[in-house]
């Protein structure tokens, strides 16, 4: 058995392992869109959901804190398809911030952003942006008939929010990062694509997706034929 085949050998319960992970949160993310879209008093607007170019999925955003707090999860971002209807194949992202504050504890929080126009979505394909300072970002509001009318809903380029021990609610996300988790899209891919190769190419959605593009295509407008 030559070197380079027992490396290989040696590997592979590695490869198959973080493919199992990836696959779990993927799995993860469906759920929790399923579980906020599936009571409509406490959700994202449907009227908003119909409007987003693209929507980030979190869950179990780690939040930990001892004077210092920071905040960091992994996600997938998933934008609309090209003809504009049904959702594209899911990106990998990493979401990371800090404050300072005296804070000690550590939470596990799920994240939702919609991306609400063109400008938004070319964030997602920089390599790393950071919501606020390089996009305008807004906490969305929840609920079936909540209104979208401010202004600051209107000009964001992001609306988000939270979900911790059992409150959904619009939240700010001011500070916070997103950059491209290129090992999460080897996983996916079987290569280390960008987020903007994945977005912007096309790419077929990889086995794992299935569940989750099936929630967010539910909640989709179809088109009149």
């Amino acid at each position: 058995m030559t070197f380079t085949l027992a490396v290989a050998i040696g590997c592979a319960p590695l490869i198959g392992a973080e493919k199992s992970k990836t696959d779990e949160r993927l799995d993860d993310a469906a759920s929790l869109f399923s579980e906020i879209m599936g009571t409509p008093d406490r959700s994202i607007p449907q009227d908003l959901l119909n409007k987003a170019a693209c929507i980030v999925l979190v869950p179990g955003m780690k939040k930990g804190a001892f004077v210092v707090g920071g905040k960091y999860g992994r996600g997938f971002a998933i934008c609309r398809s090209g003809s504009g209807e049904g959702w594209g194949p899911p990106a990998a992202i990493r979401i990371e911030g800090g404050s300072v504050g005296f804070q000690i504890g550590i939470s596990s929080t799920d994240v939702i952003l919609l991306v609400m126009n063109e400008r938004g979505m070319k964030r997602l394909a920089d390599s790393k942006f950071t919501i606020g300072a390089e996009a305008t970002a807004a906490a969305g509001p929840v609920g079936r008939n909540a209104s979208a009318q401010t202004d600051a809903l209107m000009t964001a380029e992001i609306l988000s929010w939270s979900r911790s021990r059992g409150a959904f609610a619009g939240v700010s996300l001011d500070g916070a990062t997103l950059r491209n988790d290129l090992d999460e899209n080897k996983a996916m891919y079987g290569q280390r694509w960008t987020n903007k190769e994945i977005l912007t190419s096309g790419a077929k959605p990889p086995a794992g997706a299935a569940r989750v593009l099936q929630e967010l295509n539910k909640y989709s407008p179809k088109k009149s034929s």
